[in-house]
């Protein structure tokens, strides 16, 4: 019988991000958040303009480093006020804001390539689109992945395309897969990001979500709380009433259950998260985020509850 606790170091009752760092380097990882002034296809025009209805004018780079700053004032200054929650720790630089292919190669490659030579690095993590992936990047992070710990988190949201078309995301599941599939040829290891209380959608949409990643070749997930942020085009949605936000229980159950639905050893990069607290609009329960995190591992246990629990036991979703 399969262990249901593979994880049991950990004390999850999920395959955390945390554990499996630990478990490749023996030792506190954390990522350093930049801004490597990079744009947005789907702002510039390139596939679409005004960018998602949720995205920030940071460019979901928040928490990232001042684009103001060059990359190496950008990372001493973020890892400098991570060391004051983890003193001991090595680094991976998470090039965060906007797109992170959205360049030529020989741009992309001065930018990543300065934060590998920073000290303590062991790799990087690269946040970009499905639709960003043109062939001769696609081989120089073949080649990065060669040579250093690598990851590429690539937006999903929803495998809703009314959803999709709602918030403006500009590209449809099949690029979406066609992405996945350029990056796994490599070996790349993929991170989808799933928002959970996008408008419109409902518990079965959300967890059918859940279930369509489980399908996918991906190696990672990272679930999303939906904030609104002042400024943000979903602002007029909300109220428009076509956004309403989850509860915190609401929210909690629903974690639960699409953890429930993911194969074991996905890699689960978060489970919730907090908008800037100047900018956040709701909900606001998020703004208590070790809570959250507390109160989905009490349910796992409550529930007698863990990631894979029900993983093949339920229909596809895909068709692919």
């Amino acid at each position: 019988m399969q262990n249901p606790f593979p994880y049991s170091f950990d004390h999850k009752r999920y395959h955390s991000w945390n554990y499996h760092l630990k478990n490749i380097f023996g030792e506190k990882i954390f990522k350093v958040a930049l801004d490597g002034g990079f744009d947005c296809p789907n702002r510039d025009g390139t596939v679409a303009h005004g960018g998602c209805t949720f995205c920030s004018a940071a460019g979901s780079g928040d928490f990232a480093g001042d684009r103001a700053d060059d990359l190496e004032t950008q990372f001493f200054e973020v890892k400098e006020k991570m060391h004051q929650k983890w003193p001991n720790a090595k680094y991976m630089g998470y090039f965060q804001a906007y797109t992170n292919t959205h360049a030529p190669v020989a741009e992309l490659r001065e930018k990543y390539e300065k934060i590998l030579k920073q000290d303590g690095v062991i790799g990087l993590s690269i946040g970009t689109r499905p639709d960003c992936l043109p062939d001769d990047v696609v081989d120089y992070l073949a080649e990065l992945n060669e040579r250093t710990y690598l990851w590429v988190e690539l937006g999903l949201q929803t495998m809703h395309q009314e959803t999709s078309d709602l918030v403006n995301r500009a590209h449809d599941m099949e690029c979406y897969l066609e992405g996945v599939a350029k990056l796994r040829k490599h070996n790349i290891n993929v991170c989808t990001h799933i928002i959970n209380g996008l408008p419109g959608e409902d518990y079965q949409m959300m967890l059918d979500t859940a279930k369509a990643v489980s399908e996918m070749d991906v190696q990672g997930i990272k679930i999303h709380m939906m904030h609104l942020l002042k400024g943000t085009p979903m602002v007029k949605q909300y109220e428009k009433g076509l956004l309403k936000f989850l509860t915190r229980d609401e929210y909690i159950q629903l974690v639960v259950d699409q953890l429930e639905v993911l194969p074991q050893d996905m890699i689960i990069h978060r489970i919730t998260g907090d908008g800037p607290p100047e900018l956040l609009i709701g909900p606001m329960w998020s703004m208590s985020k070790w809570e959250v995190l507390n109160a989905i591992d009490a349910e796992l246990k409550k529930q007698d509850s863990y990631q894979g629990k029900k993983y093949n036991q339920l229909p596809k979703v895909l068709s692919c």
